[in-house]
């Protein structure tokens, strides 16, 4: 007994100190789990999910087997986005439904080009835009553009679910979406991993991004074993 109030009282210390994510997603809400399991897959909220919903997914990499499973069950349009060359001749070489439009370019804080550097695995396929001081002479410049910028590009005004799997970038996006009002009050739903394991980053990050998207009326519905994908929704009558 005394062990595990000692254990109890440590991990929440530490969850103070922003050293431990929480353990708890702060809602529950009916979940679907589409995609590869082994590693594409992704748990989401389908309430409200229509034919006519907008689904953004940045960082597709070379596996579109999430993107593909929500178009086929919901029948909505999934955009795509990765600036990968890899990935996109990944997707060149698929037969694609006319629901999944693909670009060419990523997801950041600001509007303009940006070095996106490779894995040092060569069998990988994910690139980052936070520095590889290994990888560093073989990054690749590439297109980025704010999420106001892309939502306006494409002439939408608001997003139904959008998913972010864009390897460590999440934590500067996350904080522009936030001060952009047109998308902190568009965005339906966020699914997003988060890179906390990468040098640089930490779960204060994740911590601090998790509290702001709180704050701007998206909670916590899931939390994968990983404690890395997460998915909020907007207030849902909380």
């Amino acid at each position: 007994m005394l062990d595990g109030l000692k254990l109890l009282l440590k991990q929440g210390v530490e969850f103070a100190l922003g050293h431990r994510l929480p353990q708890a997603p702060e809602l529950s809400c009916p979940t679907v789990t589409l995609g590869e399991l082994s590693y594409g897959a992704w748990t989401f909220c389908p309430e409200g999910l229509t034919r006519s919903g907008v689904v953004y997914s940045f960082g597709v990499g070379e596996d579109i087997s999430w993107d593909l499973a929500v178009i086929e069950k919901y029948g909505v349009t999934v955009h795509a986005f990765d600036p990968t060359p890899r990935s996109a001749q990944f997707v060149q070489r698929q037969s694609l439904p006319e629901e999944f439009v693909f670009h060419p370019y990523g997801l950041a804080d600001y509007d303009g080009t940006a070095l996106f550097y490779p894995p040092e695995n060569a069998e990988w396929v994910s690139h980052t835009l936070l520095r590889r001081r290994r990888t560093a002479k073989n990054a690749i410049e590439v297109a980025v553009y704010r999420l106001e910028t892309i939502m306006s590009l494409l002439g939408h005004d608001r997003i139904d679910l959008l998913k972010m799997d864009i390897e460590g970038a999440e934590y500067g996006v996350i904080g522009d979406i936030l001060t952009s009002s047109p998308v902190a009050g568009g965005a339906q739903q966020l699914l997003v991993e988060f890179h906390h394991r990468f040098p640089g980053k930490g779960i204060k990050d994740t911590n601090a991004c998790i509290e702001a998207l709180a704050k701007a009326g998206l909670h916590s519905f899931h939390i994968s074993e990983s404690g890395e994908d997460w998915g909020f929704v907007r207030n849902m009558g909380r």
